[in-house]
């Protein structure tokens, strides 16, 4: 689109700002697959493919696609049965395939993979783009075991494109095909939503009924009983959630002796109840709420229950502090007491990251200054390999039997990540370790046993050259005093400040208590490390760092401390000699693409360029967008008072027509449901109607992820990392 194309354009003319809903005259850019729309796309499309194409587009795509279509990377395994399943994609298979092997085929270099279902044989076949959703396989009755019968149940859920929405449809494992819905087979059409087993000839249906069934987030507000052989408008209601809810689904745990069936209801982001339903399918149904926090996380495992708050709690007299894990055995916690265990509590520098349980034992991941420390937690009903040691701090002087082990995995400024193999039968525990420098493994180790070190079963190849290159954790301090902490990875001497000022990338994140960690990427390496670039990560307010606390310190009205402490660090590696402002560019996806449009509008003066990835930008049409409803927990609700702050971080009303903006790339896709591809519309077009420095990119699959297969993956990535050497290189 020409500059003057641009201003004679009646859909482009710029409008007097602060932009009104009512009078918006880019809201037509709001019309996802709306002709006039995809025609502005595509315009914007062709201007992006001629202004970053080239060698250098042409050899990072290469590069980046070399990355992920390799054999030489990990392929990541479940357990099922005897089984160990694989989702695979590489060149010769785009959309993918669903296969298994043996653990002991896996054991070795080459494993022998048997094809379970071809997605792009079935693309093919349907006519129809089918992405990857993933599969859950129902586990047989001890009864089923014994007599030897093969597990064969799968629900398999595939997405049109890459979009949230998805369908799901029942596969046996044996056969190797799908279940017709004339033989049977569970079938639910495209909607946000999903099925759970409870049985073989049961499952939970949470889905798109009619009308008055979504929730104003679209999704589930009604959760069913479906049986086998039987129309769907028969399936029986077990729970409606209220029209303010966001979420309803329900689920079974079939762990011999402790099945239980579970009714989840998400009133909104960090607010939830659970019941526990009994009598389900008859008329002495009963849900019974387990009665914690509403903003409290609550697990179940054999005869524990496990509680991660959010917020104080103070159940029988006994304070309980936000971050804190707890535990109790689920029957008498329902029967009425209150003994609850301390497990975890946090401190000035820690936060649980996470826990994995095992048969006899529970994994805790904790971060200390952003850095992975994992313990062993037994319980008294579990047995203990010696040596053991320290017992668990409780809320009582009791003893509570419970015992804590070191699980000695890891290393400095590495990522570990532990996931157990099989909850119900095995204490055997994946380990997976990666850095910025250190490319993954994927071991195997048994949780309790007398062990030095996990088995590696797989290590990735390096992609980049790490020599010379290092990488470290900072600290810098925030305009109100917070102390932030980031990552740095170059050349020594760019990190140094000696042989600067270096082409640097900032990345952030900064919401939904989400922590951003350390970890190994091929593709940064080699399109952006391996070309003399710097790269750095921020670990602002509003992630998931320092537990609950970090997230709500930039809630709502506080949102602009995560912006505040994004700029800081900007600063900090400016004054470390890292880098200038005219060769920072900086980064952000999704809640990040929020804190994109922030540096943009509020800081530009400390950016050469960046990158607004699948955003929001209007703050004030967001909540009315797709999934936005769900997310007024996190930023306000912009049809109350709470516009009055919201206003002060919504980047389409900051926008300032005679304000200088360093070149910005926006990009998203026509198939995000969940972030409407509006947001990036309207405010590129906003950009250019005024003349600025503006490159725009959407992909018409893909979803929130932005690709919906690798070769659409490496050419976006080629899109971004040109633009940023176009404009941050000499």
């Amino acid at each position: 689109m020409s500059a003057e194309h641009t201003q004679t354009d009646p859909r482009t003319a710029l409008p007097d700002t602060p932009l009104d809903p009512a009078t918006d005259p880019f809201a037509w850019l709001e019309d996802v697959d709306g002709e006039t729309a995809l025609d502005w796309v595509r315009e914007r499309n062709a201007h992006s493919a001629a202004a970053l194409g080239g060698d250098l587009f042409t050899a990072v795509q290469g590069e980046v696609l070399e990355v992920l279509d390799s054999d030489d990377k990990i392929p990541h395994v479940s357990k099922v049965g005897e089984h160990y399943y694989n989702f695979w994609q590489d060149a010769a298979h785009q959309r993918g395939l669903w296969r298994r092997t043996t653990l002991d085929s896996y054991r070795t270099a080459d494993p022998e993979w048997e094809t379970v279902l071809d997605l792009d044989a079935l693309a093919e076949q349907e006519g129809e783009s089918w992405v990857w959703h993933g599969a859950s396989v129902l586990r047989p009755t001890p009864e089923q075991l014994a007599a030897g019968e093969p597990r064969r149940h799968a629900l398999v859920d595939l997405s049109p494109g890459g979009s949230d929405s998805d369908v799901t449809r029942e596969f046996d494992l044996v056969t190797k095909q799908f279940v017709a819905p004339e033989d049977g087979g569970f079938v639910r059409a495209e909607a946000k939503g999903g099925l759970s087993w409870a049985d073989a000839d049961t499952v939970y249906v949470f889905t798109d009924f009619g009308a008055g069934t979504m929730t104003p987030s679209g999704y589930p507000r009604q959760v069913k009983r479906w049986t086998r052989g039987t129309p769907l408008a028969e399936a029986a209601l077990v729970y409606e959630g209220t029209e303010q809810d966001m979420y309803i689904s329900a689920s079974r745990s079939r762990t011999p002796g402790f099945e239980r069936d579970l009714v989840h209801r998400a009133l909104r982001f960090y607010a939830n109840e659970t019941y526990l339903a009994t009598g389900v399918g008859t008329a002495e149904q009963t849900l019974t709420k387990i009665d914690v926090p509403d903003s409290a996380n609550v697990g179940l495992h054999r005869e524990w229950m496990l509680v991660r708050l959010r917020d104080d709690w103070t159940p029988s007299g006994t304070t309980y502090r936000a971050g804190s894990l707890l535990a109790a055995p689920f029957d008498d916690f329902m029967a009425g007491s209150r003994d609850l265990t301390v497990l975890f509590e946090p401190t000035p520098t820690t936060s649980l990251a996470g826990t994995t349980w095992t048969r006899h034992h529970l994994v805790v991941n904790v971060l200390d200054d952003v850095k992975n420390l994992l313990h062993v937690l037994t319980p008294p009903t579990a047995p203990v390999v010696e040596p053991v040691a320290t017992q668990v701090s409780t809320g009582s002087t009791s003893d509570t039997g419970w015992v804590r082990s070191d699980l000695p995995v890891g290393g400095e400024l590495l990522t570990v990540g532990v996931g157990a193999v099989d909850v119900v039968d095995s204490d055997d525990v994946w380990v997976v370790t990666t850095g910025y420098l250190t490319p993954s493994t994927l071991g195997l180790t048994t949780v309790g046993a007398a062990q030095d070190a996990p088995e590696v079963l797989k290590s990735a190849p390096s992609y980049f050259e790490a020599a010379g290159l290092e990488v470290g954790q900072r600290f810098t301090v925030s305009d109100d005093g917070t102390r932030v902490p980031y990552f740095v990875v170059g050349r020594a001497d760019l990190v140094s400040g000696e042989a600067g000022p270096a082409p640097t990338l900032l990345w952030g994140y900064g919401g939904f208590e989400h922590a951003i960690l350390p970890g190994y990427s091929g593709t940064i390496g080699r399109a952006w490390l391996d070309r003399g670039g710097v790269y750095a990560v921020a670990n602002i307010r509003g992630g998931g760092e320092y537990g609950p606390a970090w997230h709500q310190a930039a809630l709502k009205a506080d949102r602009h401390r995560a912006y505040e402490d994004f700029a800081a660090v900007a600063r900090d590696l400016v004054a470390a000699g890292v880098t200038v402002p005219e060769r920072l560019g900086m980064e952000g996806r999704s809640n990040g693409g929020l804190l994109a449009g922030n540096m943009l509008t509020q800081y530009p003066e400390l950016f050469g360029a960046i990158i607004v990835g699948v955003p929001l930008l209007d703050m004030k049409r967001y909540s009315h967008l797709l999934a936005g409803a769900s997310w007024m927990a996190e930023y306000g609700d912009p049809d109350t008072a709470d516009w009055e702050f919201l206003r002060n971080y919504s980047p389409y009303h900051l926008f300032d027509a005679a304000r200088e903006y360093p070149p910005v790339l926006f990009t998203t896709s026509t198939k995000d449901d969940r972030v409407h591809p509006g947001h990036a519309r309207k405010m590129a077009a906003l950009m250019l109607a005024a003349g600025k420095d503006v490159t725009y990119y959407e992909n018409i699959e893909g979803g929130h992820g932005g690709a919906a297969n690798n070769a659409q993956a490496a050419y976006m990535a080629a899109t971004h990392w040109t633009f940023l050497w176009n404009r941050l290189s000499d």
